[in-house]
């Protein structure tokens, strides 16, 4: 059922406790140890998301963890595992596109963050995933966490902070569906996940670790990114990288383009996005391109393949630009060409590019020498870039994510 949020609703007030709802009574276990530790809801009013509690002891210290019989029917398999670290969040869409923020009548709620919908999406094509993140303990929070569950994602390694607030974004769509965002996140749940709150074992599980880079942004979160990673490299684990760049997030550009890349060496597949189709951030009255290629490169061409070889580090085994409509270019040590997309009438671009990630990693999962084999990496590239043109026909990126059937049909349609 659709939420709609009139823009008057809307509250910034104070954080008030509830008592936890009886529905919700068995989703988290206390952490492991000799000392108990007590969980407690966080009440909406309207809308509301202000900054935590301050208290003596940090509010992030006190994490919940979902419990593994809530973790759906399916057994995660261990083989083809794929774990997406980052952010989940709640995306506001307006239910009217073409309008500024505050022009919008009402707005339709949709649960969001690029490594959680990059973990919904491989389940729904039929693949394994796992999430690990932190949410606030809170009504967004619970069911975000349920979200996972219902489409069969693991969610173990999901944490819940009392003090802090789910994040949530509000998202308007121009008449051509490309967005402009504006984030509330002052801190989140998602910046304070901590190292000591990570689940290793499930890391060390899997075949590809996903990740982005806003959770490079700020302390403590930042440290848990780094951990998770070095565990992940350790065990043998591909190491997927999503820079998802949002400007307004970072201190500044610089910042912006030191931090995503001051990771970029240690990742085994990189994607970055080079749209035609460039989204719009507003911050701070002013509008910034998201086109990452041209971003990491200093202005340099983003269609000149020895500017975009610049960024293909000796480690790498895959390098991805997608383009939007335009399909996707690949690049290994061995070979490199393009793959044409899909047209579509875009409704909503929000997951995109997530939905093609998810498509590419739960074909590599399955058979990682696919990096190897040109005609059998450009099926599989066909295969996401359908994934990717499926998701901007309706609104919201989890809700829109395809399943296997459906991307065959539209690739099928396609050559028709």
């Amino acid at each position: 059922m659709a939420l709609l949020v009139h823009p008057s609703a809307l509250s910034f007030g104070p954080v008030s406790s509830i008592s936890r709802p009886s529905s919700w009574s068995n989703r988290l276990s206390t952490s492991t140890g000799s000392s108990s530790r007590s969980c407690h809801a966080v009440k909406a009013s309207g809308l509301t998301f202000s900054p935590p509690v301050h208290r003596s002891s940090p509010p992030f210290a006190r994490s919940g963890k979902v419990l593994a019989s809530v973790q759906g029917a399916n057994e995660t398999d261990e083989s083809s595992l794929v774990v997406c670290f980052g952010e989940m969040l709640i995306d506001f869409v307006p239910t009217i596109n073409g309008l500024a923020l505050a022009e919008a009548p009402a707005f339709k709620k949709a649960p969001g963050g690029a490594p959680a919908n990059v973990a919904v999406g491989i389940a729904r094509l039929g693949g394994s995933s796992a999430f690990i993140g932190k949410v606030g303990e809170d009504e967004f929070g619970y069911m975000l966490a349920d979200i996972l569950k219902e489409n069969n994602v693991n969610n173990e390694g999901m944490r819940f902070d009392p003090g802090a607030r789910t994040a949530l974004a509000f998202v308007t769509l121009k008449k051509d569906g490309e967005r402009e965002f504006m984030f509330y996140r002052n801190p989140s749940a998602d910046m304070l996940l901590q190292e000591s709150e990570l689940d290793l074992d499930l890391i060390r599980k899997a075949k590809i670790f996903h990740y982005g880079s806003i959770s490079l942004i700020t302390e403590p979160c930042k440290s848990a990114h780094i951990a998770a990673t070095k565990a992940a490299k350790d065990a043998g684990v591909l190491l997927s990288y999503d820079p998802n760049l949002r400007l307004p997030l970072w201190p500044s550009a610089e910042s912006a383009r030191e931090g995503i890349l001051s990771i970029w060496d240690t990742a085994d597949i990189i994607k970055a996005n080079n749209s035609l189709s460039m989204q719009l951030i507003y911050y701070s009255s002013k509008s910034y391109i998201e086109e990452e290629i041209v971003f990491l490169t200093n202005g340099e061409d983003p269609y000149d393949d020895n500017v975009v070889r610049k960024l293909y580090h000796p480690n790498l085994k895959l390098l991805l630009v997608t383009e939007g409509p335009d399909g996707c270019r690949y690049y290994t040590k061995e070979f490199s060409g393009r793959v044409k997309g899909i047209k579509v009438d875009p409704v909503d671009t929000t997951g995109a590019g997530d939905a093609f990630v998810a498509g590419i990693l739960s074909k590599l999962a399955a058979d990682v020498s696919l990096l190897k084999d040109e005609n059998r990496l450009r099926e599989a590239l066909s295969f996401a870039n359908a994934c990717g043109a499926i998701t901007v026909t309706e609104r919201g990126a989890i809700p829109a994510l395809p399943t296997t059937e459906a991307v065959k049909d539209a690739l099928l349609k396609a050559v028709a």
